[in-house]
C-alpha cells in the first residue's frame, strides 16, 4: 500500500480501488495468483493511470464553455478535401504532398479522436442486464444519471395499449443516447423510488424537476434495441419554423428552431411526422425534433384551407386540395430534463413582354416548398456557374447585368438569342440574333431546346440552351436575365445556375428612386416616358408573386432600391460563387 502512494502522478480511484483488491484478496477463492498480478500490475500502469488523467481532463474541460470543438467531422473534412487534392496532385508538389500526408494513419487516427472528443463519446457505456432468466419474470434495469443543465435528451408518452410509461424517443446526441443505457420503447416504472403507475407524463416530469444530483430510473428494457444511425443528410429550410408556436408537436421542449434558407443536419428521419435534426455549424451535439416534409406539406395546406374559408385568400395564392389531418399530431409527449404536394395557386396574370416563357398548364401549380437535400459545391478553376438574374420586368435586371459586362466583357457574356425574323439591314446573323425559320424554332420549342421563348409582333424570341452551355463551356461568366418560368429548365445539374432575385422596394421608395434617376417605363415600347403608379403597383405585384412560387430557387436577394448598392451586392455574390463552397442541391454534386 505504502508502494502505491509513491507515485503522485497516479489516480485517486484507481489507487482506491488497488487498494480494495489488495485487502480482499482474500475473498477471491477463484482468482488465481496469476490472474490477481495482472489485474494488480494493470492497475499500477503508468498507461493506465495517464489514460484515466486525460479522460478526467476532457470531462473537466467539456463542463466549461470556453472550450468547445469547432466542428466534429473533421474526418468527413478530411475525405472531402482528398477528393478535390486527388485532381490536382499532377498540377502542384504541394497539391501532392498535402494528398500524402493527409493520408498517413497518424494523421487519420488524431482526427479520429478529435471528432470522438468533440461528439462526447468518450463516456462508458455499461453492458446490458444479461436477458438469462424465467419466462415469467420480467428483466428490470436500473439506470443512473447524474443531473445536470444539459436535458436528458428523450421523450416519454404513455402507452395507448398498456397505459404504461414508455420512452417515445431518444434525441440523438443527448445525454440519454450517449450514455447507451435507456431505449426507445424501454418503459419506466420508478424514477428515484416513486412508482409512475397511473401517472401522466407531466407528473413524472415534475417529480424530475423536483429532483437533485443524481436520478434513479427503474425500466423494463424493451424486447428490441434497435440503435439510431445517424444520417449525414443536409437540407436547407425553405420556411421558418418555431416549436414553442407548433401545436402540433408532441413536446416543444425538443423541439429545434429554425428561420427559412438555415441549412439543417437531418440526422434521423426513422419517425414519420418528426424528423431529428440540428442546424449546420451549431455545436450543441443534441438534435432536436422537426415537422418532416410530409407532415409540413400537410400543415401548410390545412393553413391554406383555413384561410381561404375564412375569406383571408389574396390575389397570390388559393389552395383547395383537401387533405384529412386526424393523425397529423401523435399523443403528447414529455421531454425528459435531467413526394412532394401539388395545389392549385390561383393568381392575376402579368402582362405578356417580349421574351415571356410560354404559358403552360403548370404555370399555376407549384410545388409546396419545404426541404431541399442539399450539398457543397466547391468552386472549379476555369468552370464558372451561370448568374441568372430573376425579378418583375422593370427592377433594372437588364441595367444591373450591362454594369457587369461593362467591367470586363471578356469575362461576362450573354447568350445570343434565336429569332423567326428576317435580318434587318447591317444585322450579322450570330452577332445580334440567330435568324431561323418559324418551322425550325417551333421545332426546336417542341423539342425543349429552348430555355424560354415568346413572340412579339408575329415574330418568335428565344435563347437556346446549348447558347449557355457553350458559353460555360468556353470559360465564360454566363449571364442571363430570363423570364422567371425559365427557372424549370435552367435550374439542373448540368448547369448549375446561381440564382439572384432582383426585388423592387417598397412603393415610396420604389417610386421616388425612379423619379430621381429618371428611369424609364419598360411597358412602354419607345421607353419615352416614365413609370406610371400603376406601373410601379404591378411590379411590386409581379414581385410578390414571383417570390411566393419561386423563392425556394433563390440563392441570393438583391433589393435594388439604390442602383450602386444593388451593384455592390451583386459583385459580392459572384465573388463568392467563384471562390467559395456554397450549398445547392445534393443532386448537382453526386
Amino acid at each position: 500500500m505504502t508502494a502505491i502512494m509513491e507515485n503522485t502522478n497516479w489516480d485517486p480511484a484507481l489507487s482506491k480501488l488497488l487498494n480494495s483488491l489488495e485487502e480482499n484478496k482474500t475473498d477471491l477463492p477463484t482468482c488465481t495468483d496469476e490472474e490477481f498480478g495482472f489485474l494488480s500490475d494493470l492497475l499500477r500502469s503508468k498507461e493506465l493511470n495517464a489514460l484515466v488523467n486525460v479522460h478526467n481532463k476532457i470531462i473537466s474541460n467539456a463542463k466549461d464553455d470556453k472550450f468547445f470543438p469547432v466542428l466534429s467531422n473533421s474526418m468527413d473534412i478530411d475525405v472531402e478535401v482528398l477528393d478535390l487534392l486527388a485532381v490536382r496532385t499532377h498540377i502542384s508538389e504541394d497539391c501532392k504532398e498535402l494528398f500524402h500526408l493527409l493520408q498517413r494513419p497518424h494523421i487519420q487516427g488524431l482526427l479520429c479522436a478529435h471528432d470522438a472528443v468533440a461528439q462526447k463519446d468518450y463516456y462508458p457505456r455499461l453492458p446490458e442486464i444479461p436477458l438469462e432468466v424465467d419466462e415469467d419474470e420480467e428483466t428490470i434495469k436500473i439506470v443512473q444519471l447524474v443531473k445536470s443543465n444539459e436535458p436528458l435528451g428523450a421523450t416519454i408518452k404513455t402507452c395507448e395499449e398498456t397505459g404504461k410509461i414508455v420512452i417515445a424517443r431518444i434525441m440523438l446526441g443527448g445525454a440519454a443516447d450517449r450514455s447507451g443505457l435507456i431505449h426507445v420503447g424501454d418503459e419506466v416504472c420508478e424514477v428515484n423510488g416513486i412508482s409512475v403507475e397511473g401517472k401522466t407524463p407531466n407528473c413524472v416530469l415534475k417529480i424530475l424537476q423536483n429532483s437533485e444530483g443524481t436520478i434513479t430510473f427503474k425500466i423494463v428494457p424493451a424486447d428490441s434495441k434497435s440503435g439510431i444511425r445517424e444520417s449525414k443528410v443536409r437540407v436547407r429550410a425553405h420556411f421558418s419554423y418555431t416549436a414553442a408556436d407548433d401545436r402540433y408537436i408532441p413536446c416543444k421542449e425538443a423541439g429545434l428552431d429554425f428561420v427559412k434558407g438555415d441549412v439543417l443536419h437531418i440526422v434521423s428521419q426513422d419517425d414519420a411526422y418528426w424528423w431529428q435534426a440540428r442546424r449546420e455549424g451549431d455545436r450543441n451535439m443534441r438534435a432536436g425534433l422537426i415537422p418532416s416534409r410530409a407532415l409540413q406539406e400537410r400543415i401548410i395546406i390545412l393553413e391554406r384551407q383555413q384561410k381561404e374559408k375564412n375569406g383571408e385568400t389574396d390575389n397570390i395564392s388559393l389552395c383547395s386540395v383537401p387533405v384529412p389531418l386526424p393523425a397529423l399530431c401523435p399523443r403528447p409527449q414529455t421531454s425528459l430534463h435531467a413526394s412532394p404536394t401539388k395545389c392549385n395557386l390561383q393568381g392575376l396574370k402579368t402582362k405578356k413582354i417580349m421574351y415571356d416563357a410560354a404559358e403552360n398548364d403548370d404555370f399555376d401549380r407549384e410545388e409546396i416548398p419545404t426541404y431541399e437535400e442539399v450539398a457543397k459545391l466547391y468552386p472549379r478553376p476555369g468552370f464558372y456557374r451561370p448568374i441568372v438574374l430573376v425579378g418583375p420586368p422593370g427592377v433594372g435586371r437588364n441595367e444591373l447585368k450591362r454594369r457587369l459586362v461593362a467591367t470586363d466583357p471578356e469575362k461576362y457574356r450573354t447568350p445570343i438569342p434565336y429569332t423567326s425574323r428576317p435580318p434587318r439591314p447591317g444585322e450579322i446573323d450570330g452577332k445580334e440574333y440567330f435568324f431561323v425559320s418559324r418551322e425550325k424554332m417551333e421545332e426546336d420549342i417542341a423539342l425543349l431546346k429552348l430555355i424560354e421563348y415568346g413572340e412579339y409582333k408575329g415574330n418568335l424570341y428565344g435563347t437556346s440552351g446549348e447558347s449557355v452551355k457553350s458559353l460555360v463551356n468556353a470559360g465564360y461568366v454566363c449571364l442571363l436575365s430570363p423570364h422567371y418560368q425559365a427557372l424549370k429548365m435552367l435550374r439542373t445539374p448540368q448547369l448549375k445556375p446561381f440564382v439572384i432575385y432582383v426585388k423592387p422596394p417598397r412603393f415610396d421608395i420604389l417610386k421616388e428612386t425612379r423619379n430621381e434617376a429618371r428611369a424609364r417605363s419598360t411597358f412602354d415600347e419607345t421607353n419615352s416616358r416614365g413609370f406610371t403608379d400603376e406601373e410601379f403597383h404591378e411590379m411590386i405585384h409581379s414581385a410578390d408573386r414571383i417570390e411566393f412560387l419561386y423563392s425556394h430557387l433563390f440563392d441570393e436577394t438583391i433589393v435594388n432600391a439604390d442602383l450602386s448598392m444593388a451593384f455592390e451586392q451583386l459583385v459580392g455574390a459572384i465573388s463568392r460563387v467563384e471562390t467559395e463552397p456554397l450549398w445547392v442541391p445534393a443532386s448537382w454534386v453526386q
